[in-house]
């Protein structure tokens, strides 16, 4: 069973950028997708970025693509997301999650295991 950790969240202005971090610990990071959901208050969680196993194939919402950039380190076991351009409309809980085996990248109950989230608060 993997243990996800998030990282990096804060309070920032308009136009800056963050980096998230997700750190992954027991069970076997091998084989696993990795992906950043968020959910701000009163909406649902909703689909940021994902990264496949090999970090060949990546996918991104449409409402980040061109600011946001996901990664991974599996030697680190680690999942970076950078957040570049900020606007506050990106102000939500962001949250890691892996996924062993699944058809989509984009959904959440294809990921069974979750982080507990990190606050990202832009103002304007």
């Amino acid at each position: 069973q993997v243990q996800l950790v998030e990282s990096g969240g804060g309070l920032v202005q308009a136009g800056d950028s963050l980096r998230l971090s997700c750190a992954a610990s027991r069970g076997t990071f091998s084989g696993v997708a990795m992906g950043w959901f968020r959910q701000a208050p009163g909406k649902e969680r909703e689909f940021v970025a994902a990264i496949t196993w090999s970090g060949s194939r990546t996918f991104y919402a449409d409402s980040v693509k061109g600011r946001f950039t996901i990664s991974r380190d599996n030697f680190r076991n680690t999942v970076l997301l950078q957040m570049n351009s900020l606007k506050p409309e990106d102000t939500a809980v962001y949250y890691c999650a892996a996924r062993y085996s699944g058809s989509s990248y984009t959904t959440p109950n294809e990921y069974e295991y979750w982080g507990q989230g990190t606050q990202v608060t832009v103002s304007s």
